[in-house]
């Protein structure tokens, strides 16, 4: 899934627990609750007087998009491709301005936007979008909202406020980013963990080895920081080579698909590094969706296009051995089950926390949101771990913690007693995947 709704005010609530933490004082807990609450009705419902869109329409629950382009005639050229969005799903994003819409664009995945606290900053600004830049302005969550509403929430290209949609306020830009700072996880993994399980203890070794898999120079603790021995250089941007790739699936197509040129107006071709966490579950991968497993997005840093790109030539001159990163193929698989593993955990960390959460609301409609949002999350578990053939004992209590969701998602007078059953379930199966 590449991407989570997460539309209830308790569940939020239980997302903000140590926040406390951040570099930035959070508003009061009662004002903060609000204004996430507001923000939340705002990504979700608010069209901003455009064409139908909402925010939710690309960061859905599910991977589904609303194309606009079919039905609008004003929009029928130059403002998306829906062939490329239905098979790979691509979107067209003018980032280096509206001047000429025909061939000054570039076709993009649809970044999850989860753990963005941990994410966007860097000492050299902050970092939105795959390219950190932002759209447009400054890379912050604020100008992203706002290039977002003209870029894609437009009634016409002529892309005139007022007109063709009206501008986020002020208030609602603060309610959209603390609804999405609110989202997923509020602070980095601290790695090593306790690991159980004989391919993912080895991945997680490889990964943290910064002369075999170097993969913590860039990622360090798996989140979207990176340090490459100098200290901390924030969520930083890299020419990885993605767009040297020989065989990218959209321009194996008729279609046109310009060359992406990364940061800035012009670019300079590189993109900024995402966090691992939630990976495993948000495929396909990079810019461009390039590739659609995890185990081929580790492979990729093995290959011939990253280490001879500017980022992989710069590993190779921190090498003593003057070496890029070299993988067998045991140890590309024994790095993406290391990854698998860390995105189930997350899963199930949010799965209880809706679970719990849905025993605290005394609303029935609000109840069976959470519930659902947490079958879907055991879902995402369950089928991350059977696609990398791991944990088969968590596996089975997923299933179950699933199955006991679902009855007490249908459950008039036995539901709080199935959920607190599921609870413990996804208990059990975290005890399968680490110490």
């Amino acid at each position: 899934m590449r991407s989570r709704e997460w539309f209830s005010t308790a569940f939020v609530m239980c997302a903000l627990v140590g926040l406390s933490g951040c570099k930035s004082a959070p508003p009061p807990p009662d004002r903060l609750s609000q204004l996430i609450a507001k923000g939340s009705d705002l990504f979700f419902n608010e069209t901003f007087g455009g064409n139908g869109r909402t925010c939710g329409t690309c960061h859905p629950a599910e991977n589904n998009f609303t194309i606009v382009a079919e039905f609008n005639p004003a929009l029928k050229e130059n403002f998306e491709n829906p062939a490329l969005m239905r098979e790979f799903g691509l979107i067209l994003e003018n980032l280096d301005g509206f001047a000429d819409l025909k061939n000054t664009f570039v076709m993009r995945g649809v970044p999850h936007v989860l753990g963005l606290r941990n994410s966007v900053n860097s000492p050299g600004g902050p970092r939105t979008g795959w390219s950190g830049d932002g759209a447009p302005g400054d890379g912050s969550l604020r100008s992203f909202a706002t290039g977002a509403v003209i870029q894609h929430f437009t009634k016409t290209l002529n892309r005139v406020p007022g007109v063709d949609f009206r501008l986020p306020t002020e208030d609602e830009l603060d309610a959209l980013e603390a609804f999405q700072l609110s989202l997923g996880r509020q602070q980095d993994l601290v790695l090593p963990l306790r690991l159980k399980g004989t391919v993912p203890k080895r991945g997680q070794e490889i990964f943290l080895d910064n002369k075999l898999g170097k993969c913590n120079l860039c990622h360090v603790n798996a989140g979207a920081t990176a340090n490459l021995g100098q200290g901390s250089l924030g969520n930083a941007n890299f020419n990885t080579g993605v767009e040297d790739l020989p065989d990218q699936p959209a321009r194996l197509t008729s279609q046109k698909v310009p060359r992406d040129d990364g940061f800035r107006t012009p670019g300079d071709g590189t993109f900024n590094v995402p966090p691992l966490v939630e990976a495993a579950d948000s495929g396909p991968f990079f810019h461009n969706n390039a590739i659609e497993t995890i185990e081929g997005a580790v492979a990729f840093y093995d290959g011939e296009a990253f280490n001879k790109s500017p980022a992989g030539l710069t590993l190779a001159k921190l090498d003593p051995e003057g070496k890029g990163i070299e993988l067998d193929g045991t140890q590309i698989v024994a790095i993406a089950a290391f990854l698998r593993v860390i995105n189930v955990l997350e899963s199930i960390r949010q799965s209880i926390m809706l679970l719990e959460a849905s025993l605290a609301v005394s609303s029935s409609a609000e109840r069976a949101r959470l519930l659902t949002r947490a079958v879907r999350e055991t879902d995402d578990s369950t089928g991350v771990l059977t696609g990398g053939g791991l944990h088969a004992e968590a596996v089975a209590h997923l299933h179950e913690a699933r199955r006991l969701a679902d009855r007490a998602l249908r459950s008039h007078f036995f539901g709080r007693k199935h959920t607190e059953e599921a609870i413990r379930e996804q208990k059990k199966a975290r005890a399968f995947l680490v110490e």
